[in-house]
């Protein structure tokens, strides 16, 4: 490329075509030199212009434009218009490269251009960040390009002047440059698009823009502003909170653990960000939640499943006595003066009555087992997120049950626009950290929602070390013949139709089939409906079930007994009562004022054995009277069974726990748990989808997880 002044003041520049000597890379000639001297004198051999000449047919089939070099008797020079110009710089330049050709540009012309996308306040000055917390508080920020000249900012009069130049040679800051046509086309439209503030910080956390909201071009650096940058150095801040004083009206000890999760949500909540405590089940995340209230001092509303309402009572006025407490609930339910208070609702309520809700000034708004909003298209992740208030917090020990989609519904009602829409962030997070093909990822993902997100297990050291021990035991359990015998024709029959079935009939076949061997598994009679007649004997399971219960109450211990079917809860409850067991049974069924009176029984001792529907029973009951907890079939996700038997291994248990979990040989239960130890194996961000991933197996491989070994 060469060009001089005049040139360049029209927007011009010339191409001269030259060659070189692969043997000898110091040895270059104009093009020209070739057809004017002998190849004596030019040192490049008698066949130089044959090949010169096949090079030049060759680029111009990659670039057209140096078809006008072709027509000329010497292929000398031609001279490029600023089109052409920025055509060359747009797509001239790769396509000449892929036939090995390269674009010169003298010194004079090379000065670096940099681009930098920058991320910073507009609308307010710096000194009002955060002043009113993030919620409700759109389109504060904004997006623009920055240019710089060999890393020095342009003025927004240079700026302007690139943006207004017609040809893709400007003169900046007394030297010509060649700007390449997306960057002319940048500075015109500086302002990309505003987004809010958990956007931007969003964005200074992982140092780049989502997709959806700018597309950088390659090499672009993401440049936080310093407002922006005050806002990340202070959430940052929230992984080391400094401590933060026990309320006084707290009538408990904390312990160190539960006092750095006050101090976190503490500081979590007074910046107007939301958070997820999502410490295992029994670690107190009801009581830290008190103390954040007594802290706060503003009215907070409690959501939680109807089972829990007795227990967030309960727990209220045993440690914080002084807090008025109501419950919105019941069909004479109303709100009235709600004060500094708690208010206490159910899920199904808060969806139906979420406009009365939405018109207090709530301080906080607490999701109790906050996997209910693990889809955020349903009715009641729709319904919270129009209830506004200063601060939000969800609790559950099970943050992630099947996909890493779920998180980001859990979190997007914390912080709403820290994670993206769904669909980017599938794109860019879920799907290559479920499909584990880059720990990296993984690692990186981690540090972006470390803030929002605090996660404790009973095994951490130092976080429980009063607890006595679990003991984890699977019995193996053979299958009776009747049980074979039904297995065995109820594959052969359903593996035909399968075989046969169009994808959606399959579908259903497959779970149909899935569910039906589990039945078998469990017990004859369930999978054949059978009301009445002989249990013991026709399953194992029944027996072993027996001995361990003869065992416990002989010693005088207490039992949970879970089970994901009711019609085998009814079995057993039939058996038992032919037998002389007491017990008692929970589901889905019962109302609530009974439900607390069936804990406070188990809890007083007066009933040793508590059957539990495992989606009913396996959440919110504090059973910690119970040593034995046995899983009478397998759920298809380990975090789920692991939340049931925290019903018992939780603080305030003081006896060794013995979960035992019945599982039959050579069925597809025993590979079920199999997949369920590799599943606990992997990181907590990475979990299958259980029953409904396995609808897609092909045949073979369907028949083989089924087959009777």
């Amino acid at each position: 490329v060469e060009a001089d002044e005049e040139e360049l003041v029209g927007g011009s520049i010339r191409l001269v075509p030259q060659v070189h000597d692969e043997a000898d890379p110091l040895h270059v000639a104009d093009a020209a030199r070739l057809w004017q001297e002998t190849w004596e004198q030019h040192g490049f051999g008698e066949r130089a212009r044959t090949h010169a000449l096949v090079a030049l047919r060759g680029a111009a089939q990659a670039w057209p434009v140096l078809d006008r070099l072709l027509d000329q008797p010497v292929p000398e020079q031609i001279t490029l218009d600023g089109a052409e110009l920025a055509d060359l710089l747009e797509e001239g330049v790769a396509a000449l490269r892929g036939r090995g050709v390269d674009v010169l540009w003298p010194r004079s012309l090379s000065r670096e251009l940099t681009a930098q996308v920058v991320v910073d306040r507009r609308e307010m000055p710096h000194e009002d960040l955060l002043r009113d917390g993030l919620f409700g508080m759109e389109q504060t920020c904004a997006f623009r390009w920055q240019l710089a000249v060999e890393g020095e900012d342009l003025t927004e009069a240079e700026m302007e002047a690139l943006a207004a130049a017609a040809a893709p040679v400007l003169k900046l800051r007394g030297s010509w440059m060649v700007v390449h046509p997306s960057l002319a086309r940048r500075a015109r439209r500086r302002l990309l698009r505003k987004v809010t503030e958990t956007e931007a910080l969003a964005i200074a956390l992982t140092g780049a823009p989502p997709a959806e909201v700018v597309e950088a071009a390659e090499g672009e650096q993401v440049i936080v502003g310093a407002s922006i940058a005050r806002l990340r150095d202070r959430v940052a801040g929230v992984l080391d909170p400094p401590p933060v004083a026990v309320p006084a009206g707290l009538r408990a000890t904390l312990r160190d653990y539960q006092r750095r999760g006050l101090s976190w949500l503490a500081a979590l909540t007074g910046l107007g960000l939301g958070g997820c405590l999502a410490d295992d089940m029994g670690l107190g995340k009801t009581i830290t939640l008190i103390a954040l209230h007594l802290h706060r001092g503003g009215p907070t509303l409690v959501v939680c499943p109807a089972s829990l309402l007795g227990n967030w009572e309960a727990e209220l006025a045993r440690f914080a006595p002084g807090v008025p407490v109501r419950r919105f609930h019941g069909a004479e339910r109303e709100l009235g003066e709600v004060g500094s208070g708690v208010v206490l609702t159910t899920y199904g309520t808060m969806r139906r009555d979420a406009g009365a809700l939405a018109e207090v000034g709530w301080d906080l708004v607490v999701a109790d087992e906050a996997q209910h909003l693990k889809n955020a298209a349903s009715a009641t992740a729709r319904a919270i997120r129009t209830i506004p208030s200063r601060a939000r917090v969800a609790l559950t020990g099970t943050p992630v049950e099947n996909n890493l989609t779920e998180l980001w519904s859990i979190l997007d009602w914390c912080v709403p626009g820290l994670l993206g829409s769904r669909l980017a962030f599938r794109r860019a997070w879920a799907s290559q950290i479920e499909a584990g093909v880059d720990q990296g990822m993984t690692q990186r993902f981690a540090a972006l929602i470390s803030p929002f997100l605090l996660r404790r297990r009973k095994s951490d050291p130092g976080i429980a070390p009063e607890l006595p021990p679990k003991t984890e035991t699977d019995h193996p359990l053979a299958l009776t013949r009747e049980q074979a015998v039904l297995y065995e024709s109820f594959v052969r029959d359903t593996m035909e139709r399968i075989e046969r079935a169009d994808p959606i009939t399959r579908r259903g076949l497959v779970l149909m089939l899935l569910t039906g061997l589990k039945q078998i598994c469990n017990h004859p009679a369930q999978f054949l409906k059978q009301a009445s007649g002989r249990i013991g004997g026709r399953s194992q399971k029944i027996d072993l079930l027996d001995e361990l219960l003869a065992t416990a109450l002989a010693e005088d211990g207490a039992v949970l007994v879970f089970t994901q079917y009711v019609a085998m809860a009814r079995l057993l409850e039939a058996h038992w009562e032919a037998t002389g067991v007491p017990h008692q049974f929970l589901h889905g069924g019962t109302p609530v004022r009974e439900r607390e009176r069936m804990v406070e029984r188990f809890q007083a001792g007066q009933v040793p054995v508590f059957l539990l529907s495992l989606q009913a029973g396996g959440v919110g009951l504090n059973l910690t009277r119970a040593d034995h907890v046995v899983h009478v079939d397998r759920w298809w996700n380990p975090a789920v069974e692991d939340q049931a038997t925290d019903r018992a291994y939780r603080i305030g248990q003081t006896k060794p726990v013995q979960v035992h979990r019945l599982v039959t040989r050579g069925t597809l239960e025993e590979r079920v748990a199999e997949l369920l130890t590799r599943k606990r194996a992997l990181a907590d961000a990475v979990l299958g989808r259980g029953e409904a991933a396995l609808t897609e197996l092909g045949d073979d491989e369907l028949r083989e997880l089924v087959a009777l070994g």
